[in-house]
C-alpha cells in the first residue's frame, strides 16, 4: 500500500509510541494530525501500559495496546510472538515514533505494508517508509511526531507554529471521589507545584524557590497541592518544611499518592500549575492549564509546553544549556538564579 492511497482512504494505523510521558503527550499532536487527514482512521498505540491512562484521554485514539517488554529490552522472541499476534488485525500502516532499531520489529513481525519512520538505528527493511531527518528543518520534537503524518515532501507543513496542540480529556466525574479520597478541597484558588524531574536533578527547580512562591501564594488566598512520583516525596517535604505551621496547614503533599490516572484529573482543576522540564508539565499544558515551565539543564527550543496558556522561564547560562542529568559545573546557576520573584510576576501578572 502506498502513502498516497493512505492519505486517501480511511485506513487502520498502529504507532509505535515513545517511553516517556512528555514524548506521550506531544505525541497527540500527531493523531490530531492524522484525524484531520482522514476523519475515518483507526489508530491503535502500542506503548507502556503505564502510558494508558494518557492515551485513554486521547479521543483520536481508538484502542491502547500494552507493550509487554520494559524500555531498552531486547528479547526478539517476545517482539516476534507480539507482531505475529498482531497479524490479524490487518493495519494498514505503522508509524514508528521512537528511533531504535528494536522498536521498528513489531511493525515488521506484523506485516504491516506500509512501515513509516525516522531512518534512526540504521532501520532499512525494518522501515519501508524511512525518511531522513533534518534536524535543523524540524528542530522541536512535536514537529518530528507531525512530519510522519505527511508524505516526505511536504514535510514543512509540520511546523511547529501549525501543530495541533495536545488536549487530554480529564474526567470530571472522577474529582468528587478524589478529592474525598485525598482530604482535599475547591474552596480556594489552587497552586500546583510539580517539583520532581525523572531526568535528573539538574531540571530541578530549588526547594527554597518554590517554597519562596508557596508562601507567596498563600498569603494570596491560595492553597498549595504539590503533586509528583515517589520519588520526589523528599522536595516536597522540603518545601513543607520551610513554611510556617500556619502555612502549612494550606499546603498538601500527593507526591506518590496518586495513580498517573488520579494526577491527570487533579491537574485539571488546577488554578495555576509551576513545573519543571517534567512530563507533568506536559500532562498540565495539554490539559490547558495556566502553567509556568521552568527549564535549566534543557531547553524549550526543543519539547516546550505547547498550550497557549503555558509560559517558559529560563536564563542564559555560559555552561547551558547542557542537556546533563546533574549539573557538571556542581553550582546549577540556571535554576538557582532563576527567583521566584520572576514566576511570582507570571502568577500575579495573570490575576490582574
Amino acid at each position: 500500500m502506498s502513502l498516497l492511497s493512505i492519505h486517501n482512504t480511511g485506513s487502520k494505523i498502529l504507532i509505535i509510541g515513545p517511553s516517556w510521558v512528555g514524548d506521550m503527550v506531544m505525541a497527540q499532536s500527531l493523531f490530531i494530525r492524522i484525524k484531520e487527514q482522514q476523519p475515518n482512521a483507526i489508530i491503535d498505540v502500542l506503548a507502556p501500559s503505564w502510558s494508558r491512562p494518557i492515551i485513554e484521554r486521547m479521543p483520536e485514539v481508538n484502542r491502547a495496546i500494552d507493550m509487554p517488554l520494559g524500555h531498552g529490552l531486547f528479547k526478539i522472541g517476545m517482539r516476534r510472538t507480539l507482531g505475529h499476534q498482531l497479524r490479524k488485525e490487518r493495519y494498514d500502516q505503522a508509524i514508528v515514533l521512537p528511533n531504535s532499531w528494536k522498536s521498528a520489529l513489531i511493525p515488521w513481525f506484523a506485516n504491516i505494508p506500509l512501515r513509516t519512520g525516522w531512518k534512526g538505528e540504521m532501520r532499512y527493511g525494518l522501515l519501508n517508509d524511512c525518511r531522513t531527518l533534518d534536524k535543523q528543518a524540524l528542530p522541536f520534537m512535536v514537529e518530528r511526531f507531525v512530519a510522519l503524518a505527511y508524505p516526505p515532501r511536504d514535510t514543512a507543513k509540520a511546523k511547529i507554529q501549525h501543530c495541533p496542540i495536545p488536549a487530554l480529556q480529564a474526567n470530571a466525574a472522577n474529582i468528587p471521589a478524589l478529592l474525598t479520597k485525598f482530604t482535599l478541597h475547591q474552596q480556594q484558588p489552587i497552586l500546583t507545584l510539580c517539583p520532581g524531574a525523572e531526568f535528573g536533578s539538574s531540571k530541578q527547580w530549588p526547594a527554597a524557590h518554590y517554597a519562596a512562591t508557596a508562601k507567596a501564594m498563600i498569603a494570596q488566598g491560595y492553597q498549595v497541592w504539590i503533586m509528583g512520583s515517589p520519588a520526589d516525596e523528599d522536595i516536597a517535604l522540603s518545601i513543607h518544611q520551610s513554611l510556617s505551621e500556619g502555612q502549612q496547614s494550606h499546603l498538601i503533599r500527593l507526591c506518590g499518592k496518586t495513580s498517573l490516572e488520579e494526577a491527570i484529573d487533579l491537574l485539571s482543576i488546577a488554578d495555576h500549575v509551576i513545573s519543571n522540564d517534567s512530563g507533568l508539565m506536559h500532562i498540565a499544558s495539554a490539559l490547558n492549564k495556566p502553567l509556568v515551565a521552568l527549564y535549566g539543564s534543557t531547553s524549550s527550543a526543543f519539547t516546550p509546553p505547547l498550550s497557549k496558556t503555558a509560559e517558559t522561564l529560563s536564563i542564559p547560562v555560559d555552561c547551558g544549556p547542557c542537556f546533563k542529568r546533574e549539573c557538571p559545573e556542581k553550582h546549577h546557576k540556571c535554576l538557582q538564579e532563576l527567583y521566584p520573584e520572576q514566576v511570582l510576576k507570571i502568577l500575579m501578572g495573570n490575576e490582574t
